[in-house]
């Protein structure tokens, strides 16, 4: 490590060290240790790259398979305009320097705007950069998408993770495959709008989805809480939605207990911003819900927002990290965060004093409770997560955890929000995708731009082929009744479902995900309202799961009285007999070097499609 880089580090552990001392004084359970980020980063010294021309290469190693932005520091910026080009290993950035940060000691920062992502860390990496400037060094940062922590904890966690009860859990998420989301709450009964004005249409950065209505518009905490006076949903919201989720073919059931705004569901001993203390229902919905869930043989999550709570949170935790990141030149994502009226007290504090207690209550108060569903987690420290983590497992260890419990302490992965990872892509843990049925998570009143039942039944097998779980949303109105539209796209893939959930339940990634044209990535919620879906769908199409000795080749289309399945070919194995899972009589099959040939009298007509089931003889 140079002179310059352990000054830094030092100073970064001295101001995280009064830091952490501080919170030590305000908050009883969690310690908190100081941690050096920039162990995590890959510093490169212009001295030690290898120079040919205006070439410099280095050839390193990362410890991390994580994104990275790539940055280049100067002593003073160059007045030269030329396009730079960097290159790490096959991923090729180009642009103009200029200034987009200053460090604690007057060093400029200059960023590439896109990222890179590096995934073997057994290997070493080639990086060069190309530039006719003089420049001090290159850095590889993490992104604060994906932050390194200090693995302090991990051995630790790693114990609770693989413990029996934890396992169990995992193989009941597996074989689930299928659940409900449910964004609800005091923003739901302003559908999207505020004072005659679409949230689309807000003033301030961020997202435009019907549940961040409160940072959308900058709302006071006050004027936000008056929702709350005319909050009063009909008392039957919870059978009818338990009972929709069962008619769609979902194994389990997750609905917002808290959301960003701060405000719970269920009757909390740790704040009176809750539905039995400030609404005039006066009852506890997350009770509701979880006893309507259970009687339909349903089981049972709550999500809960832990990073964020604009009533309560204070300002997330935004000005001390912002602090240090500044300090070192890098980004702080500032979204999400209560900027404009955050309470007085520090993020600390209302972990203290709100969110492990309410977490602490959810898990009493539902002794039945599957999964939590963290989100938030932006700010949360290494040390947060991680406590978050084993109180739940102290409390209950066969309640499964998700990812945005932050710092990779979760016990499966999501793929993003209406996110489907590519089938070339390798990932390290279980996940599932949540989605929307429209472009909103909670009711927007005027998004009508509702997906067709092919639409997201192609979404579900998309996933299903590739191991995954598709968490699919509701967002209900203020009176918890779900729109038409949305309950009738459930409501039709559960009859889909009710014909082929042999090839959905309990299966498994086979070794090819689908065959046919290329698979149309979901890249967002923003992605898809802007993109729309164009995708057309042919005979040729399938998609495959597998269970036990059995694989099925799933089609969106009616058939032909011809089926050609070109992955089920004689080099894949011995096929032993052959059945369609409607009942659809075959005539025969044959299986060639071509793929599986089925002949049948008459073709399969049902507008979804239809499902072959294939069992292979055992070796």
């Amino acid at each position: 490590m140079s002179t310059k880089i352990f000054i830094q580090s030092l100073l970064l552990t001295v101001f995280l060290g009064l830091y952490g001392c501080k919170q030590k004084e305000t908050t009883k359970g969690v310690a908190t240790q100081a941690f050096d980020q920039t162990a995590n980063w890959a510093i490169l010294e212009k001295a030690d790259a290898v120079k040919e021309g205006n070439i410099y290469t280095w050839n390193i190693e990362v410890k991390h398979p994580v994104e990275y932005f790539v940055q280049v520091v100067f002593d003073a910026l160059p007045t030269n305009t030329s396009v730079a080009k960097v290159k790490v290993d096959d991923q090729e950035l180009a642009g103009t320097f200029q200034q987009d940060y200053t460090t604690y000691n007057h060093k400029i920062v200059s960023e590439f705007q896109k990222s890179i992502k590096i995934r073997d860390v057994a290997t070493k990496h080639l990086i060069t950069i190309e530039t006719e400037v003089d420049f001090k060094q290159l850095r590889l940062v993490p992104s604060y998408k994906t932050p390194v922590g200090s693995g302090v904890h991990q051995k630790e966690w790693l114990k609770m993770h693989e413990s029996p009860e934890k396992q169990a859990a995992l193989a009941w998420f597996k074989e689930a495959k299928f659940g409900m989301f449910i964004h609800w709450g005091l923003y739901s009964q302003a559908g999207g709008m505020w004072k005659g004005t679409k949230i689309n249409n807000s003033p301030y950065p961020g997202p435009k989805v019907a549940e961040w209505i409160m940072h959308a518009f900058q709302i006071p905490r006050e004027v936000y809480a008056q929702l709350a006076k005319t909050f009063n949903p009909d008392t039957s919201f919870a059978q009818n939605i338990a009972k929709l989720a069962k008619k769609a073919g979902m194994k389990y059931v997750v609905i917002t207990s808290k959301h960003h705004d701060g405000f719970a569901l269920f009757d909390s001993k740790s704040s009176e911003y809750d539905m039995v203390d400030a609404t005039p229902y006066k009852a506890d919905a997350v009770k509701e819900l979880y006893e309507a869930c259970l009687k339909e043989g349903l089981d049972f999550g709550v999500y809960y927002s832990h990073g964020n709570d604009w009533n309560d949170g204070g300002d997330g935790n935004y000005a001390n990290v912002k602090k240090v990141n500044d300090s070192l030149g890098i980004y702080t994502h500032s979204s999400g965060k209560n900027t404009w009226d955050p309470s007085p007290n520090t993020h600390a504090e209302y972990y203290q004093s709100k969110s492990y207690p309410q977490i602490k209550e959810l898990i009493a108060l539902l002794p039945e409770l599957r999964l939590i569903w963290f989100d938030g987690e932006g700010f949360t420290t290494e040390e947060q997560s991680f406590h978050f983590y084993k109180m739940v497992y102290d409390a209950n260890p066969n309640i499964l955890v998700n990812r945005r419990v932050g710092w990779d302490f979760g016990d499966y992965l999501d793929a993003g929000d209406n996110k489907i990872p590519s089938a070339k892509e390798k990932i390290d843990k279980y996940w599932e995708t949540c989605g929307t049925t429209n472009n909103s998570w909670g009711y927007k009143v005027y998004d009508h731009d509702w997906k067709s039942t092919r639409e997201l039944l192609y979404y579900f097998v998309d996933i299903l082929s590739k191991g995954g779980n598709y968490l699919l949303n509701i967002g209900p109105d203020g009176k918890g009744h779900v729109p038409e539209a949305s309950s009738k796209g459930l409501l039709e893939m559960g009859e889909w479902i009710a014909t082929n959930g042999e090839a959905v339940y309990g299966t498994a990634r086979w070794i090819v995900a689908n065959e046919g044209k290329e698979e149309t990535l979901l890249d967002g919620t923003g992605h898809r309202a802007a993109k729309g879906f164009k995708r057309s769908f042919t005979k040729s199409d399938f998609w495959f799961t597998t269970k036990d000795n059995s694989v099925y080749a799933i089609s969106l289309v009616p058939s032909s009285t011809t089926i050609l399945i070109r992955s089920l070919n004689k080099e894949i194995g011995v096929i032993k007999d052959v059945h369609i899972l409607n009942g659809h009589p075959i005539k025969y099959w044959s299986q060639t070097d071509k793929g599986l040939l089925i002949y049948l009298k008459t073709a399969v007509t049902a507008e979804n499609g239809f499902v072959v089931k294939a069992n292979f003889k055992l070796n």
